[in-house]
C-alpha cells in the first residue's frame, strides 16, 4: 500500500475543539473566557473569578481617569505598568472596554510637548491593548474609528521641524515612535478618509522627502480599499530607485496580500476588499514588479560582479538633501514570503513536469507549476539561485537565501491550517490544494537539503527551520532523503561540520521521526540514530557534543525510553493509538517483488512497522547504560573546578555540562521503572566508589536529574550512605581550616564535598520524600553548619539549605512527562508506549501535577527556622555586639552563620505572603500630590503558602523574617563601628546580601521571569509550524501554566510599600553601604539598592537626602564617587531629572563638584551631566507642570466613563487631585526658576572652572522654552559668552542664543497652545494664496518682482507630483512688526546692550582662529552661520553699520580661516536680511554688489569651497529675487572652456552648478540655454570640468522632472490610466543625446586623447565598445560602473526588451572579443534580475547569441558563454536541455580533428569546443542531480579527454566539478562503462589511475570516491 494513503497530515485535521474555539458567531469575549479557562485550571490553587477582576479593572481605570484630568501624567504611566500586570493575567476584556482604552491610549500619546518616554510608554500600551495579530485580532476595524489627522499634525513638525528648531530636537526619536502609533492604528483609520490622506500626503512627496514621506503613507494609508491608492502606489515606487522604499513597499504588499487573501469575500467585504487580479490581488504587471524587487532584495553575485550592493542604497545615501529621519527594522524576506505565498492559488493551467513537455511553437513549456502563477515565479527565483544555496558557494547572501526558505514555509504552514478552520473566509476555489502543497515543499526541498551543510550556524537554523515544517507539511517528501543524509553524517568520522549540522537537523525533525501519525517508517530509526549520535558526546569537541544532547533531549522528550520486545505477543495492538479513526487501516499484505532489496525508508503496513519498532526498543537498555556511562568518562576528564563562582573549565566546557544536565534531565525523566532502576543503580556504585574532585557539581546535577524524576527511589537510595560518609569526614577534621574568601578544593575535603554535592542533588526535589527522613536533615544541617569552616564547605551547606527549603515551600510541576501521570502509569501504556510516542495536546487535555506545601512541610520548614536557623542568628547578634574583639575566628562564625541564615530565607520567595504595612516615610509632598494616587501592586493569589496574619504559623515566619532583617541591621551598623575594615570586607559584602535577600527574594525577580517566559516561547515553537496549530507537546503547556503562575508571583514584587524597618536597612545600611570606600562593596551596594528601588514605592525618594549630603564639600572623594554613581544610574537620573526640586539639587550637585581634583570624579561628572542633558528638554518641564486644555482625552475619559459603573470614579478624589494638579503647576515652574538662577550663580562666579561654566550653559540651555521668555540677565550671560575664548563654550552659548530668540519668536507668533506647540503659528510677515494654475504661478516666479504688490515664495516644497491648493508667500511690502511682549522687550535690551562698538570685532576674530577640529572638507560652521542669522533677524540690521568694516579686510585676507569667517558673517546677513527695512536691504546690497567679482578672483583652492558654501547657504529655500543683485551677477559670468587654467574656469562653473541646485525647479527656464552650452564644450581638455559640466547636466535634468498634475485628483486618475503617469519614459536632452551617439563613432576612429574620451564620460552611450578601452581607464571605469547600474536596476517591461536588444545586438555585432566578454556577465545579470518580465522571444534571442559565442575565435569567450549558458538553462530553460543535447552531441561527431599542421585545424578544434562546452554547459545546469540525459553524456566527453587543450581541460574541469554530495546515491545512475567514462574524463589517459578509479567506483562508498576526488 502507498504509504501517502495511510499517513494523516498533522496539519490537515483540526480538532473539533479547535473548530469550535474560531467559530465565527462565538463572541470574542467568550473564546477569551475560554482560553482564561485553560489557565486557571492548570494552576493548584484557587484564582480570582472574572468578576473580582473585573472590579479590579475598574479600580485601575478609575486611577487612569482621575490622573488624566489632573494633567498628572508621570502618575498616569505607574498605573499604565498596574494595567499591564491586569492584561498578564489574561482575564477577558469586553471589546467595547478595550476600544474604549485604545481611544483613550492614543488620545494620549497625540498630547503636545509630553515628554517623548512618556509618549514612548503610552504608545507601548496602545501596542499591548491591541495585541500582535496571531490568530485572530483582539479589535477589528468595525469595533474602532480613529482620526487620523490629529496624530499627523503632530507628526509633521517632527519629521519638517522649522530650519532653526531642528538642531534642538537632538536624537529623541519622537517620530519614530508616532509612526509606530500610526502603524497600529492605520485599520482603525476610516476608509472614507483615503481621499484627504492621500491629498495630504501626495503633494508633498518630492525627491528630497521621499525617504520621510513614505514611510508615512505605509503607516498611515489603511489596509481596506486598496484599489484606491495601489495604482499611485505602484508608479511612485516605479519611478524611484529606493532602499528604503523598497522595503517599506514590500513590507506593505506583503500585509494587503496577507489581509485580502480571501478578496472581496474577505472582512473588509465587497467594497474594502480587494479583486482577484491576474495573480492574488495584484495585475500581471505589478507581480513583476514585486518580483523583480524580491529577488534584488536576495544580494545575490550573479554575471562576474562580486559587489552585490543594491544601488538602491547608494541611491539613497546620495539622494535626498536631508535625509531619513524614519528609522525601522523591515524584514524584506518575511514580506517577499508573504507575498509568495498569500498570492498562491490554481489560477492557470498546469504544467507538466519532464524537459521534454510540448509547448509552445518557440520552445516554452505551457501552463504553470501546479497550475498557480505566484508558485511558478517562486519556482524560477529558488531554481535561479540554486547554486548560492551550495555550502561551497557561500557567502553574505546565504543567510538571506535560508532565511527566506524558513519565512516561506513558516507562512504557508500557517495558511493552510488557517484554511482548514471553518470560520476561514478564502473561498474554496482560492485556497491551497495538496497539489499545491507538494509542489511547493518540490521547489524548496533541493535548496535546503543543500542549505543544511552550510558554513554559519545562523543559516544551518534557517534551513533546519525549512525542513521541520516541510517535514510536517510533506514527510513522505522530506523524511527518507534526511535519513538518508543523517546515516551517512553520523557514520563518517572525519567531517565533523557534517556531522554536527545532521545532529542538528535530526534535532529538529524529531516529531516526524517518532510519531507513526505524522511519518510511519520513523520510529524504527530512532535507536539506530541514538546509538549513531553517542560518539557525539566528547569533551573535546563541545560543538559536537551540544548537538548530540540536542538530538537526544528533542527525540527523548517524545517518548517512553522503555523494552517492549519483552511484551511482545501474537494479537494486534490496535485501538491505541491517538487518531487511529483517521488512518486506513490495512487490508492487504504489502507485496514486495521478489529480489528486490527493501529499502529502510519505504513505508511498510502499520502491523510490520509496528513490530519492527517493538523489536528495536531492546536496544534501549544498552543504549542507557553506554550513555550513562560515557557520561562518567566525561566527568572523569574534566579539568578541575576553580575560580571565584567555582566554575568547571572555562565557558565551553561550562556549555557542554549544562547541555548534559538538559539531556539527563529528559532521559531519566522517560526511563521505564526497570531501567531506571538500572540507572540508579550504576550511579550509585560509581558515588560509592569514587570522589573526583573535578566533577563534584556535575556529578550532583547528575543526581539531581534522577531525584527529579523519581525523587523517593533516589533519596532512599544516596541518603543514607551520603549522611554517614559527611559525619565520617568531619569527624576526622574535614572542611576545618577557616576561610572566608573563594579557594581551590583541599584535597583532604574531596570526599565530603562530592557527598555534599550528591545530597544537593537528592534534596532538591520531591518534598514528601523529605518529610521521612525530616530528624536526619535538619540534624545534618545543624551539623553542617557548626562543622563546615572553609568557604567552600559553608557555602555547599547553606545551597543544601536553600534547596530544602525550596523543594518544602515551593510550588512547581512536578511530573514534566510527555503523557499525563494517569496514562504513564497504565499497564497498557507500559506494554504498548510505542502507539502514543510524538503523542501532542490540546491546554485543556493537559492535567499538571504540581508540588504544593502540605501542612508537615510548612511544620518542617518552621521546625528549621526554630531549631537551625534560630540558634544562628543568636550567635550572629553575639557576634555583632563583641565588635572589640574581631579576629579571623570571630568572622568566620559571623560569615558561615549569616551566609547560612540568608539562604535559608532565599529558597522562601513565596514562603510568606506580605501584609498591609504602616509607612512611616511615604515620602509624599501633599501640597501636590495625594496619597490616594500613589500606585499599589495588584493583589492577586499567587500559591503563597501562609497568606492569613492571623495564623500563628504565619505569625512564627514573619517573627522570624522580621528578626533576619534586625540581624541584619545589626550586624551593618556593627561593621560600621570596627577598625580595619578592609580585613573585614567578606562580613560587610555577606551584610550586603543578605540585606538583598531579605529586600528582593520575594515573589519572583524580573530576570528570573524573563528567562522562564524565553524558555517557554522556546518550547512551545519546537513542535508547532503556526500559531494557529492549539496542539502541542505536553511539556510545553506544562511549562505555560508555570509561567503563569510565576507570572502571578512576579506581580506580587512589584510596587511594595515599606515598613519601618525596611527604611532602616534602605537608608542607614544600603544607602550608607554604597557611599564606602571600597569599590566591591560599593558596587554590590549600588547593585542591590538599584533593584530595591525598582521595587518599592518612592525608595529612590527617600534616599535621596543622604546621597545628596554626600556630594557636599568636605566629604571623602570615595563616598562622593559612590553618590554620583548612584545618582547617575539611568533610572534613578530619570526619576531624579523630572521631579523639579530633586532636578535642582542634583544639577547643582554635579556643578559644585569642582572643588573636588580626582580625574576618576571629574570624568563621571562629565558622563553623568551629558546623560542628564536628554531629561532636560523644554517637555519634561511641560510634563510636570501641564495645564493646557486636553478635549481629546476629555472625550475619550467620557466614553469610557460608560462602560463602567457610575460611581467608578470618585468625584471628591478628582476635585481634590485637580486643585493638587495647580499647586503642582505652580511648584514646578518656581523651582523651575530657583534651578535657573542657582546655575546662573554658579556659571557667573569668576572661580568657576571653564568646563563647568560649559556644563552650566548647556543645563541652561535646557531650561529655555517657548511658553516663557528667558530672563534678561540669562539672556545677557548668554551673549558674553558668545565672546568666550574657548570654542566649546563659544558654539554651546550661540545655540542658546539661537534657541532663546526662536522660541521667543514662536511665543510671540502663537495665538493658542495648539499653535505654539504644534508649530502651527503663522508669521505676521507671511501671506497664503491660493494656486489655481500652477504653471502660470511657476512662470509669475521668473518674473522681476512687483514693488507695489509683489510677493516672494520662499519654499517651494511641493508641486513634485501634485500642487497643494494654497502655498505661504511673503508680500514685499512689509508694514508689520514682530508684537513682542514686555518680557521679550527686556530680554532682547539684554542682548542689544550687550552689543557694542567692539562685539563683532571681537567676534571676527574668534571665528577666524584655526579649529582645533581636523576636518577633511573645509566648510562653514553651521553654528556660527545661525548665530549670525538670528542676530540679523532680531534687531533687523541695527548693527550693519558696525559689521561691514569688520567684514571688509576679512574677504581678501590670505588666511583661509578669515575668509571662512568672513563668509560666514555675509552668510548669516543675508539669511537673516528677510524682513529688514528696505532701505538697510539696499545699504547692505549696494556694498556687496561690487565685491562679488573681487571674491571670486581671489579665491585660492583651499577657500573656494567657503565661497561655494556661501552661494548654497544663501541661495537655499529662499526666494532667489530676495537677492536679484547676486543673481544677475552669477547668470552674468562669461563661462570660458578653453582657458590655460582650470581652475579659474572651474571656479566660475561651479558657482552655476551650485546656483542649479540651490534654486532647484525656479532654474528650468534657463535650463535649456546652458545645456546647450555645455553639451557644446563637454570636450573639454580639463576632466575636472568635463565632471562639473556632467554634475550640472544631472542636476539640469534632475529639476526638469516634473510631473507636476494640478491636483491629487489629477494625478490618481492618471496613475489609473495613463501608461507613463509620471513621465519617467520620457528623455532629458534628446537632441543632443541623439547627435552625439551619431558623432561616436567617428570620433572613436581618430581616437588619440579625442573628443570620444572626453565626451563619453558626460553622455556614456557606446557603453560596452568603451568598456574595452584599455588606453582609457577612467572611461572603462565609467562605462562599467553604468553597466552595472542598467542591468540591476528595475526596469518597466516595456523597456526591458528594448535593453536586452541592445545587448544582444552589441554583442552579436561587435567586431571585439573582449566587448563579447564584457557584456556576457552584464547580460546574465539583466536576464537574471529581470527574469520574469522578458518575453520568450527575447529569452530566445539571448540562447541564440550564447550559442554563437560557444563557437566564439575566442577562447574566453566561449568559456564565459559556457557558464552562462549553464545558468540561463537552469533559470528559464530546462525544456530546450534535450533539443540542445542532441544537437551539441551530433556537432561533436561531426568534428574529427586533423593533425595540427593542417589549415583546417583551429576551426576544427574551435567547433569541437563549442560541443564540448555546451555538453558542460547542461551537465553544470543541474549541479546537484543526476538527471537521466546524463549518464550517456560520460562516453560522448571520455572520448575526446586526451584530446588537447582547451578541450582536455574543459572535460576535466566538467568531472571534478561532478561529484555531489550524493555521489553513494548518484553512482547507481551509471553502468559500468559509464563510470569507467567518467574515470577517464578525470585523468585522461594515466592507466594505473584509470584501474584505481574503475576499482573504487565499484565500492558503495561515498567516503571512497570522496577521498579520491
Amino acid at each position: 500500500m502507498d504509504e501517502e494513503d495511510t499517513s494523516v497530515d498533522l496539519l490537515e485535521s483540526p480538532s473539533d475543539d479547535i473548530a469550535a474555539d474560531l467559530v465565527s458567531d462565538r463572541s470574542a469575549y467568550e473564546k477569551q473566557k475560554a482560553t482564561l479557562k485553560t489557565y486557571l485550571d492548570s494552576i493548584p490553587y484557587e484564582c480570582e473569578s472574572i468578576d473580582v477582576m473585573q472590579v479590579k479593572l475598574e479600580y485601575i481605570v478609575a486611577k487612569l481617569i482621575v490622573c488624566a484630568e489632573s494633567k498628572n501624567w508621570l502618575v498616569l504611566t505607574t498605573w499604565d505598568a498596574i494595567l499591564q500586570c491586569w492584561l498578564q493575567m489574561r482575564y477577558p476584556m469586553t471589546t467595547s472596554i478595550r476600544a474604549k482604552l485604545v481611544r483613550f491610549y492614543y488620545e494620549l500619546c497625540l498630547l503636545p510637548g509630553i515628554e517623548v518616554r512618556v509618549i514612548r510608554s503610552w504608545a507601548d500600551m496602545l501596542y499591548r491593548l491591541l495585541g500582535s495579530k496571531t490568530v485572530k485580532r483582539k479589535l477589528e476595524a468595525t469595533d474602532l474609528q480613529l482620526p487620523w489627522k490629529p496624530l499627523w499634525d503632530v507628526l509633521y513638525k517632527e519629521l519638517f521641524p522649522k530650519n532653526r528648531l531642528a538642531e534642538f530636537h537632538g536624537n529623541r526619536n519622537l517620530n519614530n515612535i508616532l509612526l509606530y502609533v500610526a502603524e497600529s492604528c492605520k485599520r482603525y483609520f476610516p476608509a472614507t478618509d483615503i481621499p484627504d490622506m492621500l491629498e495630504t500626503f501626495l503633494p508633498i512627496l518630492t525627491p528630497d522627502t521621499t525617504l520621510t514621506m513614505i514611510p508615512v503613507l505605509a503607516s498611515f494609508l489603511p489596509p481596506t480599499h486598496p484599489h484606491t491608492y495601489l495604482p499611485v502606489i505602484f508608479r511612485i515606487w516605479e519611478a524611484f530607485n529606493s532602499h528604503s522604499m523598497d522595503d517599506r513597499f514590500l513590507e506593505f504588499a506583503g500585509i494587503l496580500a496577507e489581509e485580502h487573501v480571501a478578496g472581496k469575500e474577505g472582512l473588509a467585504g465587497e467594497e474594502g476588499g480587494a479583486a482577484w487580479k491576474d495573480v492574488g490581488i495584484w495585475t500581471q504587471e505589478e507581480w513583476l514588479m514585486l518580483v523583480s524587487k524580491g529577488i534584488e532584495s536576495l544580494y545575490v553575485p550573479v554575471g562576474n560582479s562580486s559587489s552585490v550592493t543594491a544601488t538602491s542604497v547608494q541611491a539613497d545615501a546620495s539622494a535626498a538633501r536631508q535625509g531619513s529621519k524614519v528609522k525601522k527594522t523591515i524584514s524584506r524576506i518575511s514580506s517577499l514570503a508573504k507575498l509568495f505565498v498569500y498570492s498562491m492559488a490554481i489560477d492557470g493551467p498546469i504544467r507538466g513536469d519532464s524537459a521534454s513537455t510540448p509547448g509552445t511553437p518557440n520552445g516554452q513549456p505551457i501552463g504553470y507549476l501546479a497550475g498557480s502563477k505566484a508558485l511558478d515565479s517562486l519556482d524560477k527565483l529558488i531554481t535561479s539561485t540554486e547554486s548560492f544555496f551550495h555550502p561551497s558557494n557561500s557567502g553574505h547572501w546565504t543567510f538571506t537565501l535560508t532565511n527566506l526558505l524558513q519565512r516561506l514555509t513558516v507562512e504557508f504552514a500557517d495558511r493552510w491550517l488557517e484554511e482548514q478552520q471553518p470560520s476561514c473566509k478564502v473561498p474554496l476555489a482560492h485556497r491551497l490544494t495538496p497539489s499545491l502543497r507538494r509542489a511547493f515543499v518540490n521547489v524548496l526541498r533541493t535548496p535546503a537539503f543543500l542549505a543544511m551543510f552550510s558554513k554559519d550556524s545562523f543559516s544551518i537554523s534557517m534551513a533546519q527551520g525549512a525542513l521541520r515544517t516541510m517535514a510536517l507539511l510533506e514527510p513522505t517528501l522530506i523524511m527518507p532523503e534526511l535519513l538518508e543524509r543523517a546515516y551517512g553524517g553520523l557514520e563518517v568520522v572525519n567531517e565533523t561540520h557534517r556531522t554536527t549540522a545532521v545532529l542538528k537537523m535530526l534535532s529538529g525533525i524529531s516529531l516526524p521521526l517518532v510519531s507513526e501519525i505524522i511519518w510511519r517508517p520513523g520510529q524504527k530509526h530512532l535507536l539506530p540514530l541514538l546509538e549513531l549520535c553517542l560518539p557525539g558526546i566528547d569533551l573535546n569537541d563541545p560543538n559536537k557534543t551540544i548537538c548530540a544532547t540536542l538530538f537526544i533531549v528533542s527525540a527523548i522528550q517524545h517518548v517512553k525510553v522503555g523494552d517492549l520486545s519483552m511484551h511482545h505477543s501474537g494479537f494486534a495492538l490496535s485501538g491505541d493509538a491517538p487518531g487511529e479513526e483517521l488512518m486506513e487501516v490495512d487490508t492487504e499484505d504489502t507485496q514486495i517483488p521478489e529480489g528486490v532489496e527493501i529499502s529502510p525508508f519505504v513505508s511498510l503496513g502499520r502491523q510490520e512497522e509496528r513490530t519492527l519498532v517493538r523489536e528495536s526498543t531492546a536496544g534501549f537498555a544498552d543504549w542507557v547504560t553506554t550513555l550513562f556511562r560515557r557520561v562518567l568518562a566525561l566527568y572523569e576528564n574534566l579539568p578541575e573546578e576553580g575560580g571565584k563562582k567555582k566554575t568547571t573549565g572555562g565557558k565551553s566546557e561550562e556549555t557542554v555540562l549544562k547541555s548534559i544536565k538538559s539531556m539527563l534531565d529528559v532521559v531519566t525523566l522517560h526511563l521505564s521503572d526497570q531501567l531506571f532502576d538500572l540507572v540508579l543503580n550504576l550511579v550509585f556504585d560509581y558515588a560509592a566508589t569514587n570522589a573526583k574532585s573535578n566533577a563534584i557539581r556535575a556529578f550532583g546535577q547528575l543526581v539531581a536529574c534522577l531525584a527529579r524524576a523519581q525523587p523517593q527511589k533516589t533519596l532512599d537510595k544516596f541518603l543514607p550512605s551520603c549522611i554517614s560518609r559527611i559525619q565520617e569526614e568531619l569527624k576526622y577534621g574535614a572542611s576545618g581550616v577557616r576561610t572566608t574568601s573563594a579557594h581551590d578544593l583541599v584535597p583532604s575535603d574531596t570526599t565530603l564535598h562530592w557527598n555534599m554535592s550528591i545530597l544537593r542533588g537528592c534534596l532538591a526535589y520531591g518534598a514528601h520524600g523529605l518529610l521521612k527522613h525530616k530528624e536526619d536533615i535538619i540534624n545534618l544541617l545543624s551539623l553542617l553548619l557548626n562543622k563546615t569552616k572553609n568557604e567552600r564547605g559553608y557555602t555547599g551547606t547553606a545551597a543544601i539549605a536553600a534547596r530544602v527549603m525550596h523543594a518544602l515551600s515551593g510550588v512547581y510541576p512536578s511530573d514534566n512527562r510527555f503523557v499525563n501521570e494517569d496514562i504513564w502509569n497504565q499497564p497498557e501504556f507500559g506494554q504498548s508506549h510505542n502507539t502514543q510516542w510524538g503523542r501532542l495536546y490540546e491546554a485543556k487535555d493537559v492535567k499538571v501535577e504540581w508540588h504544593v506545601p502540605s501542612a508537615e512541610e510548612v511544620q518542617f520548614i518552621l521546625d528549621i527556622l526554630d531549631r537551625v536557623a534560630a540558634p544562628a542568628l543568636d550567635k550572629i547578634e553575639d557576634l555583632a555586639r563583641s565588635t572589640e574583639h574581631w579576629d579571623e575566628v570571630v568572622r568566620n562564625d559571623f560569615c558561615r552563620y549569616l551566609l547560612f541564615v540568608r539562604s535559608v530565607w532565599s529558597g522562601l520567595p513565596s514562603f510568606l505572603k506580605e501584609g498591609p504595612k504602616d509607612v512611616v516615610h511615604p515620602c509624599l509632598n501633599s501640597e501636590v500630590e495625594l496619597e490616594e494616587l500613589i500606585v499599589d501592586h495588584l493583589d492577586v493569589n499567587a500559591g503563597f503558602v501562609l497568606t492569613d496574619p492571623n495564623d500563628p504559623r504565619y505569625q512564627q515566619a514573619l517573627q522570624h523574617r522580621d528578626r533576619f532583617g534586625n540581624v541584619a541591621h545589626m550586624a551593618a551598623v556593627a561593621l560600621r563601628r570596627i577598625q580595619g575594615g578592609e580585613d573585614h570586607l567578606d562580613a560587610v559584602v555577606a551584610v550586603v546580601k543578605a540585606i538583598d535577600t531579605y529586600f528582593l527574594d520575594y515573589g519572583m525577580s524580573r530576570s528570573d521571569f524573563i528567562t522562564l517566559q524565553k524558555n517557554f516561547a522556546q518550547s512551545r515553537e519546537v513542535n508547532r509550524v503556526s500559531a494557529r496549530q492549539k496542539e502541542n507537546s505536553r511539556i510545553a503547556w506544562i511549562k505555560r501554566a508555570h509561567v503563569y503562575h510565576c507570572g502571578r508571583l512576579y506581580i506580587h514584587g512589584l510596587y511594595r510599600r515599606r515598613s519601618s524597618l525596611d527604611d532602616t536597612l534602605l537608608k542607614e545600611d544600603l544607602a550608607e553601604l554604597c557611599l564606602s570606600p571600597y569599590t566591591r562593596v560599593r558596587r554590590l551596594a549600588q547593585s542591590v539598592l538599584h533593584s530595591t528601588c525598582g521595587s518599592y514605592v518612592r525608595a529612590t525618594r527617600y534616599i535621596m537626602p543622604s546621597i545628596f549630603n554626600a556630594l557636599s564639600k568636605g566629604n571623602d572623594p570615595d563616598r562622593i564617587k559612590g553618590a554620583l554613581y548612584v545618582l547617575g544610574n539611568k533610572g534613578t537620573a530619570a526619576l531624579t531629572m523630572s521631579e523639579p526640586p530633586l532636578r535642582r539639587q542634583y544639577l547643582v550637585a554635579l556643578l559644585e563638584c569642582q572643588h573636588e581634583e580626582k580625574p576618576s570624579i571629574q570624568k563621571l561628572v562629565t558622563t553623568f551631566s551629558t546623560e542628564c542633558l536628554i531629561h532636560l528638554t523644554e517637555e519634561v518641564i511641560r510634563t510636570s507642570a501641564y495645564t493646557a486644555t486636553t478635549p481629546g482625552v476629555q472625550a475619550s475619559i467620557r466614553a469610557l466613563e460608560t462602560e463602567f459603573s457610575p460611581a467608578v470614579v470618585d468625584r471628591n478624589l478628582t476635585m481634590l487631585a485637580v486643585e493638587c494638579a495647580a499647586n503642582r503647576a505652580r511648584q514646578c515652574l518656581e523651582e523651575t526658576d530657583k534651578t535657573v538662577h542657582s546655575i546662573l550663580e554658579i556659571a557667573s562666579r569668576p572661580t568657576t572652572h571653564w568646563r563647568y561654566v560649559h556644563m552650566a550653559i548647556k543645563f541652561l540651555t535646557g531650561f529655555i522654552r517657548r511658553d516663557a521668555v528667558a530672563p534678561p540677565e540669562l539672556a545677557r550671560f548668554f551673549m558674553e559668552q558668545t565672546l568666550s575664548p574657548q570654542p566649546g563654550i563659544r558654539t554651546s552659548a550661540e545655540q542658546a542664543v539661537v534657541k532663546t530668540a526662536v522660541l521667543m519668536k514662536i511665543r510671540a507668533y502663537a495665538k493658542t497652545d495648539d499653535e505654539l506647540w504644534l508649530c502651527k503659528w503663522q508669521s505676521p510677515f507671511a501671506r497664503t494664496i491660493s494656486i489655481s494654475n500652477p504653471p502660470a504661478f511657476l512662470a509669475q516666479l521668473d518674473q522681476p518682482v512687483n514693488d507695489v504688490d509683489g510677493f516672494y515664495v520662499d519654499l517651494l516644497d511641493t508641486g513634485f507630483m501634485a500642487w497643494t491648493k494654497t502655498i505661504k508667500c511673503y508680500p514685499v511690502n512689509l508694514t508689520n512688526s514682530v508684537p513682542w511682549d514686555l518680557a521679550s522687550r527686556q530680554c532682547l535690551q539684554a542682548m542689544r546692550s550687550f552689543i557694542g562698538e567692539g562685539y563683532f570685532t571681537q567676534l571676527a576674530t574668534l571665528w577666524s582662529q584655526e579649529s582645533s577640529k581636523a576636518s577633511g572638507q573645509p566648510h562653514l560652521h553651521a553654528e556660527n552661520v545661525i548665530f549670525m542669522i538670528t542676530l540679523a533677524k532680531l534687531f533687523n540690521g541695527d548693527h550693519l553699520h558696525l559689521i561691514l568694516p569688520v567684514v571688509e579686510p576679512l574677504m581678501t585676507d590670505g588666511d583661509k580661516f578669515k575668509q571662512a569667517a568672513a563668509a560666514e558673517i555675509l552668510t548669516g546677513l543675508l539669511r537673516g536680511s528677510k524682513h529688514w527695512p528696505r532701505k538697510t536691504r539696499e545699504e547692505l546690497w549696494s556694498w556687496l554688489t561690487p565685491r562679488f567679482d573681487v571674491i571670486l578672483t581671489q579665491a585660492k583652492p583651499d577657500t573656494v569651497s567657503y565661497w561655494t558654501s556661501f552661494l548654497e547657504h544663501t541661495l537655499l529655500n529662499l526666494d532667489p529675487r530676495r537677492f536679484q543683485p547676486l543673481v544677475n551677477w552669477i547668470l552674468s559670468l562669461q563661462l570660458d572652456f578653453q582657458g590655460d587654467s582650470a581652475f579659474s574656469m572651474t571656479k566660475a562653473l561651479n558657482v552655476i552648478v551650485v546656483f542649479i541646485d540651490a534654486v532647484g525647479v525656479r532654474f528650468n527656464s534657463r535650463s535649456e540655454k546652458y545645456a546647450s552650452i555645455f553639451f557644446d564644450n563637454a570636450d573639454s581638455n580639463y576632466a575636472e570640468i568635463r565632471t562639473s559640466i556632467a554634475n550640472a547636466l544631472c542636476l539640469i535634468a534632475k529639476y526638469q522632472w516634473r510631473p507636476a498634475y494640478p491636483s491629487v485628483d489629477a494625478l490618481l486618475v492618471a496613475c489609473a490610466e495613463s501608461p507613463d503617469p509620471l513621465r519617467i519614459r520620457q528623455g532629458f536632452f534628446s537632441d543632443h543625446v541623439q547627435s552625439i551617439i551619431d558623432n561616436l563613432p567617428k570620433w572613436k576612429d581618430e581616437l588619440s586623447q579625442s573628443r570620444y574620451d572626453k565626451v563619453g564620460l558626460t553622455s556614456k552611450p557606446e557603453l560596452l565598445s568603451m568598456s574595452e578601452l584599455s588606453d582609457n581607464p577612467e572611461l572603462q571605469k565609467y562605462s562599467s560602473s553604468v553597466l552595472r547600474v542598467l542591468s540591476s536596476v528595475y526596469m518597466p517591461p516595456s523597456l526591458t526588451h528594448i535593453v536586452l536588444d541592445k545587448l544582444v545586438s552589441a554583442i552579436q555585432s561587435s567586431e571585439s572579443w573582449r566587448i563579447r566578454l564584457h557584456a556576457l556577465p552584464a547580460l546574465v545579470a539583466f536576464f537574471y534580475r529581470n527574469l520574469l518580465t522578458i518575453s520568450s522571444s527575447g529569452v530566445l534571442k539571448v540562447m541564440d547569441v550564447l550559442l554563437d559565442c560557444l563557437s566564439d575565435e575566442n577562447v574566453e569567450v566561449r568559456e564565459m558563454s559556457s557558464k552562462t549558458l549553464s545558468g540561463v538553462v537552469r533559470c528559464s530553460q530546462r525544456q530546450t536541455i534535450i533539443p540542445l543535447k542532441n544537437h551539441f552531441i551530433s556537432l561533436a561527431r561531426s568534428v574529427k580533428l586533423p593533425s595540427r599542421t593542417h589549415n583546417d585545424y583551429g576551426e576544427s578544434l574551435r567547433k569541437l569546443h563549442s560541443a564540448i562546452l555546451g555538453l558542460c554547459a547542461l551537465i553544470e545546469s543541474s549541479p546537484y542531480s543526476v538527471e537521466p540525459w546524463m549518464p550517456s553524456l560520460t562516453e560522448v566527453l571520455a572520448r575526446h579527454a586526451t584530446d588537447p587543450p582547451p578541450i582536455s581541460t574543459t572535460i576535466r574541469h566538467c568531472a571534478s566539478e561532478f561529484k555531489k554530495d550524493t555521489w553513494h546515491k548518484d553512482q547507481l545512475a551509471f553502468d559500468e562503462d559509464q563510470l569507467q567514462s567518467l574515470s577517464t574524463m578525470l585523468v585522461g589517459t594515466s592507466y594505473c589511475l584509470l584501474e584505481r578509479i574503475f576499482v573504487l567506483s565499484m565500492i558503495n562508498s561515498a567516503d571512497a570516491c570522496d577521498s579520491l576526488a
